[in-house]
């Protein structure tokens, strides 16, 4: 019998990971392509039932054996209908994306939400391997989350994890939720960037701004200070109604290690009272945890 692989994608607003991926989760194959946002929803659609089809016969000619598809993107997603409620960088709502998939394709399709695979990923495979009650906690343009609860991601028909939304500061910058002050106008890489821009007149990447934290430049640890207390105050207030026993931070700002992770432990344990002790620690999948969590939720399609 041949070996069976899953079609896995990871379906971002610009470009969308694709490949195969093997047991023991073995990538075969990984390729970037575009999503195609700016033709429109429909022509997102054709495009993912396109690549879809093409790494399916790709697996056959392999002499693999495909036994399902895993898609996942941002927005609000219930899995469980395979509903995209709404995903802005696309163009979709209340778009029954897993059903018109499953009308085109000729494996059985899982749908879920980006962050979320990608926590399942890290508490399967990855730094939380094994740990049942876990925060996954990617910093990045934005910053959402994914609730791993007695071994499962939790979903909350879609609205779950969106703690890059929880208000800091209730005088700061106006998010683009329309609320003002959330975690991601403070702790995001584009946070960091863009207050620090604004600050030292000159465009500046949150990476460069880790790296004069280094030197101790005074502007660069103002804005990361804020950064690692807007950090703390977040996982403080999962901890004290979740109770996780790991949060593994991912993203971009996570390149940084522990110029990001050393403060921002030092700040929750300073403020820790009644808790359950918390490790803190990096993400260890990178930018492949997306696909993984893609290939998982197929695997169950």
């Amino acid at each position: 019998m041949a070996d069976t692989c899953v079609v896995a994608l990871d379906v971002g607003g610009t470009r969308m990971k694709a490949g195969l991926v093997g047991d023991g989760a073995h990538v075969i194959t990984v390729s970037m392509y575009d999503t195609g946002r700016e033709d429109g929803p429909g022509a997102v659609t054709e495009r993912l039932v396109s690549v879809v089809q093409r790494l399916t016969d790709n697996a056959r000619e392999r002499g693999l054996r495909p036994s399902g598809a895993g898609v996942v993107i941002p927005g609000i997603i219930d899995e469980g209908s395979g509903v995209v409620r709404n995903s802005a960088n696309i163009g979709w709502r209340d778009f029954p994306l897993r059903g018109h998939l499953a009308q085109h394709i000729d494996l059985p399709v899982a749908i879920g939400h980006d962050v979320r695979a990608g926590g399942l990923a890290e508490s399967v495979l990855g730094a939380g391997q094994g740990e049942r009650d876990m925060l996954f906690l990617p910093l990045g343009t934005g910053i959402a989350a994914a609730m791993i609860m007695d071994g499962r991601p939790f979903s909350g028909n879609g609205y779950g994890g969106e703690i890059g939304h929880m208000q800091i500061d209730p005088k700061g910058t106006v998010c683009g939720c329309g609320a003002r002050g959330c975690l991601e106008t403070i702790s995001s890489a584009s946070a960091v960037s863009r207050r620090y821009s604004e600050r030292a007149g000159a465009e500046t990447s949150a990476a460069e701004v880790a790296r004069r934290v280094q030197t101790r430049e005074p502007l660069a640890m103002e804005i990361w200070q804020d950064c690692t207390d807007g950090l703390a105050t977040a996982m403080l207030a999962y901890m004290s109604i979740c109770a996780p026993a790991q949060i593994v931070v991912g993203g971009g700002l996570a390149e940084s290690g522990e110029t990001l992770l050393a403060p921002v432990r030092a700040a929750v344990e300073r403020r820790m009272t009644f808790h359950r002790p918390v490790r803190i620690v990096r993400a260890a999948l990178g930018d492949r945890a997306g696909l993984l969590g893609a290939a998982l939720l197929g695997r169950t399609a």
